[in-house]
């Protein structure tokens, strides 16, 4: 059995890749990194370390792999067509780049062996990326392939991917490229609906339905949760005045400053309570909060070295309307519950300009988001509300969350009386 990976990076190979490989399947990278590709096809193995307080590390390892270059289009399409799984994890903004490569290895695939259908593993954590694999597909493999005949031959399988993967420093990652850092979480939630072929027998694959609710509860519990450690964990290290050192930088670190942990589970709260009215009879109110525990346990890992400027970056895309400040917000206020904690941590992460980005190059693309309006005046509020998160000022549930973050700015920066 032959899966097909698009993406080496973090998720692809920790996660996606090393859970096939241990399952016994033949594994296949496809990467545009070329010395990512090389190093791969010449060591044909690589280790994921596991990091867990307390614990001495795991090493686990995942091989034989081999890969091909995303330019080589045409080696890339024989190896979807002659798979029996494929999986996707490029990161949001590459995905339009790898469909075309996608539809091109379909069409050889019916080419040669007909009507064999295709099952296709979205691991993005994007909730509109089901859609776009639908229009650009259809786009690209042109009338030939009615609604019909691509529902039929290709299964678009939306997951819940919940792996943290830190970065590791640059001597370390110079030491040896392709070994990975990871958590020992390695359950796949996937789309029970979304398979055209039998979901792979494989332990840790998980078939679940709707899996649009585990989707939101990833985004606007696990997402939100995690940046809210970040952004106020940054807030609380900016308002010690001078107190900050690069030990203070982990997650965990600033999870044990005041506030930051109490912080950050009300708004996980906020959000959990709004799923229970999105979602009735998916999620219980005791299984969400004995969820929100683990996750606060994992995000304490100390031993993952996990950083909040890797967790935090992208701030642009993480304060984006259906993202998981904003887009919990926006649920919360449809139902009518209360999201200030969430609205706390949206301002936080405006203000998000942390220290000590220099032992981490990779962050350096995302450098213009950090401080995204410093000095952050209600004006410059206002219009990233509008600008960066697509909200109006007015209406329902717009201008209720609007409202709310410009009230959380105005009570931080209210004269201390006295």
């Amino acid at each position: 059995m032959k899966f097909l990976q698009f993406g080496a990076g973090n998720i692809g190979r920790s996660f996606m890749g090393r859970i096939f490989s241990a399952a016994g399947w033949e594994v296949v990278f496809v990467d545009v990194d070329r010395r990512l590709v090389n190093l791969i096809n010449e060591k044909r193995r690589y280790t994921v370390i596991i990091k867990e307080e307390g614990r001495e590390d795991e090493r686990r390892e995942a091989g034989p792999v081999r890969a091909v270059h995303g330019g080589d289009e045409a080696a890339a399409a024989a190896e979807l067509a002659g798979a029996d799984i494929a999986a996707v994890s490029v990161g949001k903004a590459a995905l339009e780049q790898v469909l075309p490569l996608l539809a091109r290895g379909l069409e050889e695939r019916r080419r040669l062996y007909g009507d064999r259908p295709l099952d296709i593993i979205i691991a993005e954590n994007a909730r509109e990326a089901p859609a776009l694999f639908r229009t650009v597909l259809a786009r690209e493999l042109g009338p030939s392939w009615t609604a019909e005949t691509l529902s039929a031959a290709v299964g678009i399988v939306e997951t819940s991917i919940g792996k943290m993967v830190p970065l590791l420093g640059a001597e370390e990652a110079a030491a040896d490229p392709l070994t990975l850092y990871a958590e020992a979480y390695e359950t796949l939630i996937v789309d029970a609906r979304g398979f055209r072929g039998p979901v792979p027998a494989i332990e840790n694959i998980l078939p679940v339905e709707p899996i649009r609710a585990y989707v939101d509860r990833k985004l606007f519990v696990h997402n939100l949760g995690h940046a809210a450690a970040a952004y106020l964990g940054c807030r609380a290290l900016a308002d010690l005045k001078g107190a900050a050192n690069p030990g203070e930088q982990s997650v965990p670190a600033v999870l044990s400053l005041p506030g930051v942990e109490e912080g950050t589970r009300n708004a996980m709260d906020e959000a959990a309570a709004a799923l229970l009215r999105e979602y009735p009879g998916v999620f219980r109110k005791d299984g969400l909060a004995a969820h929100i525990n683990e996750l606060l346990a994992r995000f304490k890992n100390t031993a993952l070295r996990d950083r909040i400027l890797r967790v935090g970056r992208d701030i642009r895309r993480k304060l984006g309307r259906e993202d998981r400040i904003t887009g919990a917000m926006l649920l919360g206020a449809r139902h009518g519950l209360p999201f200030g904690a969430a609205a706390e941590v949206y301002l936080a992460g405006v203000e998000f300009d942390p220290p000590g980005a220099a032992p981490f190059p990779p962050d350096a693309a995302f450098r213009q988001d950090y401080g995204l309006a410093a000095p952050l005046t209600e004006q410059k509020l206002g219009r990233i509300l509008r600008e960066v998160s697509g909200l109006r000022e007015e209406g329902t549930p717009d201008g209720e969350v609007y409202g709310e973050v410009l009230r959380a700015f105005t009570r931080r920066n209210r004269p201390v009386s006295g």
